[in-house]
């Protein structure tokens, strides 16, 4: 596939021996607020790092805006079959594939539909591996798997990583929509993408861990991200957590409480209505406000990818046979 866009260096940003260099990225410059950080006693450092976490709040916070229209962007794309990709390295990848793997057990979501990318593959979560961030090539080999249902999002604090770029610019490339979240406003990887997100933390406490503040804020805007697209996706219903895994006793539990809240119902009630409907809580909520046959019920969720509030409508709809 061609492109017009100019030639890019490893890092994805133009090649040119003219232009001036980039400003240093925020999360590499020292920070005056901690300096004389290691004469301090514990209790003194745990409070510069918390007067400087209060940034994090604001960062997210200015941010929000874009990260809806992603919300809408993702869930419009989702409904149609395609996926979300995160892509990252170190610290930024590690968020990625936890955020990606905690929607499964929390949202019932099926394998493959959020998956997180780290260079340097699954030993890098636990390891540093040498130079897998520096990789465009495997960045792009690895954003060429998406297509144009896709969002491909990829999570740099200093916007330059190479593997993110590559990714994002061979995701672009095969239509797929393209979001760098970075803590840089001069982050040179935005070039290969649609939109750029910016969480501005500004420096760190110890001068380029950005483990600190940068994290804090990418683990905030992914969380606020990914359960936003859930609702939106029918996964919850309310603000209670119906498409629940219950994988083990406390989870099965609380599929009890969560139905006693949903339906106010009593324990006991709950549990036998659960029984009914083999375990699903959603076709268990579903059927308790419209008393409708649990195979009904399952159908009608089934329809409505899930939606138990779109279940409830259509069973509740003139001309509905209940029981």
């Amino acid at each position: 596939m061609t492109s017009s866009r100019s030639p890019k260096t490893q890092s994805g940003s133009p090649q040119s021996h003219s232009e001036s260099p980039r400003p240093l990225s925020p999360t590499e410059q020292r920070n005056p607020a901690s300096a004389g950080l290691d004469e301090l006693d514990a209790l003194g450092v745990l409070r510069v790092l918390n007067t400087e976490d209060h940034a994090v709040i604001e960062a997210v916070s200015a941010a929000l805006p874009q990260l809806a229209h992603l919300v809408d962007i993702a869930a419009e794309r989702m409904r149609r079959g395609g996926r979300v990709h995160y892509f990252g390295a170190g610290t930024s990848g590690r968020l990625g594939v936890l955020d990606a793997s905690e929607l499964l057990p929390t949202f019932n979501l099926e394998p493959g539909r959020v998956v997180g990318h780290i260079a340097g593959g699954q030993a890098a979560l636990v390891n540093a591996v040498e130079n897998a961030e520096d990789s465009g090539a495997d960045g792009r080999a690895a954003g060429a798997e998406l297509g144009p249902d896709d969002v491909a999002i990829g999570i740099a604090a200093s916007g330059s990583t190479p593997y993110v770029g590559g990714a994002l610019e061979a995701a672009h490339a095969n239509g797929a929509h393209a979001v760098l979240i970075s803590n840089n406003p001069h982050a040179p990887v935005a070039e290969s993408a649609d939109d750029h997100i910016l969480l501005n933390t500004g420096p760190e406490v110890i001068t380029g861990s950005t483990r600190l503040k940068a994290g804090t804020a990418q683990k905030l805007a992914l969380n606020g991200f990914s359960t936003a697209l859930m609702v939106a996706l029918g996964r919850t219903w309310d603000n209670l957590m119906v498409s629940v895994v219950a994988t083990n006793e406390k989870l099965r539990e609380r599929t009890v409480r969560i139905l006693m809240e949903a339906a106010d119902l009593a324990d006991a009630d709950a549990r036998a209505l659960l029984e009914r409907c083999d375990g699903d809580l959603k076709t268990a909520i579903v059927v308790s406000f419209t008393e409708a046959a649990p195979a009904l019920a399952a159908s009608s969720l089934e329809s409505h990818d899930g939606s138990v509030r779109a279940a409830i409508a259509e069973l509740t709809g003139p001309g509905t046979v209940g029981t």
